[in-house]
């Protein structure tokens, strides 16, 4: 499979930020986080360099994912960036307990979603349910100008192991 776009969610990079009206270099630590720069910016890829960095959002697996761009506004309120997932509502622990005698596997081949688990629990852990609804995260991006919406993306297969 020829590789599209490669971004890490857990970094640390020494950039140029504006800082109280002067430029300045600072480590920023982006944890569970991703860039976000807007069009213009020289840090972009050339190749997206005149719309902004693109800024993939996971969603869970079962649900949708989006790939949004980056903006001039992420870069003065947020050093350029954003949210990289909808985030959990329960931890792996509580997602396994609650979903107990449920087949996660059956249920996502239900909706056309194929699955490669090297375990079962591993697919409760992950399960819809324990994840806040990405698309309610994306609307307060966008709304934010943070990042704008490009597509929304359906998963076709997972794999987890």
């Amino acid at each position: 499979m020829r590789l599209l776009y490669d971004v890490s969610h857990n970094t640390a990079k020494f950039e140029q930020h504006d800082v109280d009206g002067t430029t300045q270099p600072l480590l920023i630590h982006r944890k569970g986080a991703t860039r976000a720069f807007g069009p213009g910016h020289p840090d972009v890829p050339e190749r997206y360099r005149s719309i902004g960095q693109p800024v993939l959002v996971p969603g869970d697996m079962g649900r949708c994912s989006y790939l949004c761009l980056g903006t001039n506004k992420a870069m003065a309120e947020t050093w350029g960036s954003s949210c990289h997932g909808a985030g959990r509502l329960h931890s792996r622990h509580e997602a396994k307990r609650m979903l107990a005698g449920v087949s996660v596997r059956q249920r996502m081949l239900e909706h056309g979603i194929y699955v490669r688990a090297q375990r079962p629990g591993l697919l409760a852990e992950e399960a819809s349910e324990a994840y806040k609804d990405v698309a309610l995260v994306i609307d307060a991006l966008d709304g934010a100008g943070i990042a704008t919406r490009v597509c929304r993306m359906r998963p076709l297969g997972v794999v987890k192991g």
